[in-house]
């Protein structure tokens, strides 16, 4: 085990030299992985384990689409895809997979087939951080872990197929059996990690709840948003608010940001942004800093959690998504993108 040293703050981190393929393979010989769920990370997750040579299996309604999409993706019914309740009782670890709503209402079918010695395994600690409001509480005499890739299930997927791997974190939330951790981390290994750093359930969910609504996916939407109006309005056409704000920074910078860092950035740049990024990042900084406190304070205290929870056990969730989805589609800075996407030359008819 590596132990990284940022500043004083030790974190533990395991890579696939300390911890190889050949090492998971023999911690999980005897185990039947069931993954339930083959919605965001289950495909990855499974067609992973399963060519990195782990006993898995898929758990998924019959004749949903989500049953046709493993057959497709290879899984056979009778060999390693069943019914949900027929793959909990053959699995000896539990990869519970479905989305969090979806949890909720399995969890009592779910439960009675955590037999003593069996595991259960998340990728997210939303059902276990938030216990008082989901009734996820696992017996005791099983193990209960979480491996969470930093990233899509086609993000890891892909990556595993370029032979590359994506980062995941690790937590042992209960370790009955005095294996949890050679089973949490040989399943990160199975699933294509590049390396697993330790954390723990709440820590995950604080931070994985933090990031999505923030620069993940909320915050940089804002922003896009926020810069995309101001251009507009001052005479700038679609295209050129469009490339000045989201083209640029996703197809030029970040890849280059992702290498190297933002110093490179900021010291491989023309001197004018130079100077204009150092003299205006602290304001930004400055002005965003109480939502972030905000926003942190909604995910730690459970409102957040309560939100969602509600929102998506929702009869209607999918009606209300789409329609939100609909709108962000039809804003002019996304038509705008999606015009400026189809002139990449990759997209361009030979």
């Amino acid at each position: 085990m590596a132990i990284l040293d940022f500043a004083g703050t030790k974190e533990n981190v395991i890579t696939r030299e300390e911890f190889p393929l050949s090492k998971a393979q023999h911690v999980l010989k005897d185990e039947v992985v069931a993954v339930i769920g083959y919605g965001v990370q289950g495909p990855g997750q499974a067609m992973n384990q399963r060519d990195n040579g782990i006993k898995v299996i898929v758990g998924q309604r019959k004749n949903s689409k989500s049953w046709d999409k493993a057959v497709n993706d290879g899984f056979v019914e009778g060999k390693d895809l069943f019914e949900i309740e027929e793959a909990l009782n053959r699995g000896t670890i539990i990869c519970y997979l479905l989305s969090d709503a979806a949890q909720i209402e399995l969890w009592p079918v779910v439960k009675k087939h955590l037999t003593p010695g069996k595991a259960l395994y998340f990728s997210h600690g939303f059902g276990i951080t938030y216990n008082d409001q989901t009734g996820i509480i696992p017996p005791k005499d099983v193990d209960v872990f979480m491996i969470a890739p930093k990233g899509s299930g086609t993000s890891l997927r892909r990556m595993f197929l370029q032979g590359r791997g994506l980062n995941s974190s690790y937590a042992i939330y209960q370790d009955a059996t005095g294996r949890a951790f050679d089973r949490v981390i040989a399943l990160g290994i199975a699933i294509g990690s590049g390396y697993l750093f330790e954390t723990t359930f709440k820590r995950e969910v604080y931070s994985d709840l933090t990031g999505e609504r923030g620069t993940l996916m909320g915050a940089i939407q804002g922003i896009f948003a926020a810069q995309f109006e101001t251009l507009r309005k001052h005479g700038h056409t679609p295209s050129e608010a469009f490339n000045e704000t989201v083209e640029e920074l996703t197809q030029s910078l970040m890849p280059l940001v992702a290498e190297n860092g933002m110093d490179w950035m900021y010291a491989n740049c023309s001197t004018t942004a130079q100077r204009g990024a150092l003299d205006w990042w602290k304001k930004f900084r400055d002005a965003a800093l109480p939502v972030f406190d905000e926003l942190y304070e909604s995910v730690s205290t459970g409102k957040e959690a309560a939100k969602s929870i509600e929102s998506n056990s929702k009869k209607d969730y999918r009606t209300h998504l789409n329609e939100e989805l609909r709108e962000m589609r039809e804003s002019e800075m996304w038509q705008a993108g999606k015009a400026v996407r189809n002139l990449r030359p990759e997209n361009q008819a030979n």
